[in-house]
C-alpha cells in the first residue's frame, strides 16, 4: 500500500505540473488581448436611477462591437462600477482601475464633484475619460488631456436656461437655491451671472443640503421674497422634493432647473407638482427618429424599462470610446494599443456621428458640437417636451 500511495503522489504531482504549465502560457497570451472598458457611475443610492442609466447605454454600444474587436483578434470586456455619487468612493475605483492592466478607458461619470478628483487620478495613469454627462468647467478646465465629454459645458447651460426664464417664462425676478455640490453651486452661479446681466433681479441665493428632505426654511424666505420664479441647481432627489412641498405649501412660483432634473424620478417623487416646470438638458427624447425608436426598443428588451436621457449619450461616449481604441489599433500595426495612444486618439475625435449628439473635441476635451435643450413637463409623464434647442457654442468664450 505505501509502493502504491507513492506511486499515486508521484502521477498527481506530474499531472498538477503538466496540467499548470501549459494553461499558464495560453492564459497569458490570451490576457495580452483583452481590452476592458469601465463605465463609472452611481449604481446605488438616490441617483442610481440615472447612473443606472447611463451604464446601460454604454453596455448596449460596447455589446454591439464585441464581435468587431473579435475580429481583429481582441476579447471586448464592459466593468461597470459604482462611484456612488460620491468623490471619495469615485476616487477609490479610479485607483483600482488604473491598477488594472487590461483597462483601457472609462465612460464616465455622472456627476462633476466625482469626476474631477477622479480624472486626476486617471490623468496619473495615462487613462482616457470620455464623460456622458458632466457639466462643470472644471472637468475640462484644467487641461488634462486624457478628459472629454461629450456634453456642454455649465457656462452654457446656465446662460441659455438664465436666457429662457428672463425672455421665455418672463420672469424678471428670482429666487435661486443650490445643493452645495461642485455641480449645483457652479451651474447656479452661471445662471445668476447670465441673469443679472440681462436685467433680472436675484432676490434671495441660498444653498441646501444634499440628503435633505424638509426644506420649509428656505421654501418660506421664496414666499417671503415674492419672486417670480426659482431656479434649482441640483439634483432630482432634492429637486423633486422641493417642488412637491412648494405646492403643498401653495407656494406660487414658476421653476427652473438644469439636467439635474432630467430624471422619471421627478415624476415618482413630485408627481402633478412637476407639471409646467421647466429645465435645461444637454439630451433629449431621441424616440423620434428611426434610429432612436429602434435604440429605444432594444433598451427595453433588454432592461425591461425604458431609457433616460442620458442612456443615450452614455451610448455615445461609449461609441466614441471604442472608436478611439480601434484609431489606437490601427496606429499601433494592428496590436493591444498603450493607455497613451488611446488617450491621443480619443482626443483627435473629429466629426463623429452620434445617436444623441456629434462630437467634435477641442484642444481641452471640449464637444464643439454639443447642444441645450430647454424642456417642460406638459403632463405628469416623462420624457418632458422639449420647447427649444440650443446649439452650446453660441454660449461659450473662444
Amino acid at each position: 500500500m505505501k509502493k502504491l500511495g507513492l506511486v499515486v503522489l508521484m502521477f498527481l504531482l506530474l499531472f498538477s505540473v503538466v496540467g499548470c504549465s501549459s494553461p499558464a502560457k495560453t492564459t497569458d497570451g490570451a490576457k495580452d488581448k483583452i481590452i476592458k472598458i469601465a463605465s463609472v457611475t452611481p449604481l446605488s443610492g438616490s441617483q442610481a436611477a440615472v447612473g443606472e442609466s447611463i451604464k446601460n447605454g454604454a453596455q448596449m454600444a460596447l455589446e454591439e462591437r464585441v464581435e468587431e474587436f473579435k475580429e481583429l483578434g481582441f476579447e471586448l470586456q464592459f466593468a461597470p462600477q459604482d462611484d456612488q455619487a460620491d468623490p471619495k468612493v469615485g476616487v477609490a475605483v479610479a485607483q483600482k482601475l488604473i491598477v488594472d492592466n487590461d483597462l483601457m478607458a472609462v465612460v464616465g461619470h455622472w456627476n462633476s464633484g466625482v469626476a474631477i478628483p477622479s480624472s486626476e487620478v486617471y490623468a496619473k495613469g495615462n487613462l482616457a475619460m470620455v464623460s456622458p454627462a458632466n457639466t462643470a468647467n472644471d472637468v475640462t478646465d484644467r487641461g488634462l488631456p486624457n478628459v472629454n465629454r461629450i456634453c456642454a459645458r455649465d457656462d452654457a447651460q446656465g446662460p441659455a436656461a438664465a436666457d429662457y426664464a428672463f425672455n421665455e417664462m418672463n420672469s424678471k425676478t428670482i429666487f435661486i437655491v443650490q445643493d452645495k455640490t461642485t455641480y449645483g453651486q457652479g451651474v447656479a452661479d452661471e445662471f445668476k451671472k447670465q441673469y443679472e446681466s440681462i436685467g433680472g433681479k436675484v432676490l434671495g441665493y441660498e444653498g441646501i443640503t444634499p440628503g435633505e428632505s424638509d426644506f420649509s426654511a428656505v421654501l418660506e424666505k421664496i414666499r417671503a421674497s415674492k419672486a417670480e420664479a426659482v431656479y434649482f441647481g441640483g439634483i432630482y432627489p432634492e429637486g423633486s422634493l422641493i417642488l412637491k412641498q412648494l405646492k403643498e405649501k401653495e407656494i406660487d412660483v414658476k421653476f427652473i432647473g438644469p439636467d439635474g432634473m432630467d430624471s422619471a424620478e421627478v415624476i415618482k417623487i413630485a408627481g402633478d407638482a412637476a407639471i409646467g416646470i421647466s429645465y435645461s438638458s444637454l439630451a433629449a427624447d431621441i424616440s423620434g427618429t428611426p434610429e432612436g425608436k429602434a435604440f429605444v426598443d432594444k433598451y427595453m428588451k433588454l432592461f425591461n424599462k425604458a431609457p433616460e436621457a442620458y442612456s443615450s449619450y452614455g451610448y455615445d461616449a461609449m461609441n466614441v470610446t471604442l472608436n478611439g481604441v480601434l484609431t489606437a489599433i490601427k496606429d499601433n500595426d494592428g496590436n493591444k494599443p498603450t493607455r497613451e495612444q488611446i488617450v491621443t486618439a480619443v482626443r483627435a475625435t473629429n466629426g463623429f456621428k452620434g445617436l444623441a449628439t456629434n462630437v467634435s473635441f477641442n484642444k481641452i476635451g471640449d464637444n464643439t458640437e454639443a447642444n441645450i435643450y430647454i424642456l417642460s413637463f406638459k403632463e405628469a409623464k416623462y420624457p418632458a417636451e422639449v420647447t427649444k434647442q440650443l446649439p452650446a457654442k453660441g454660449y461659450l468664450k473662444e
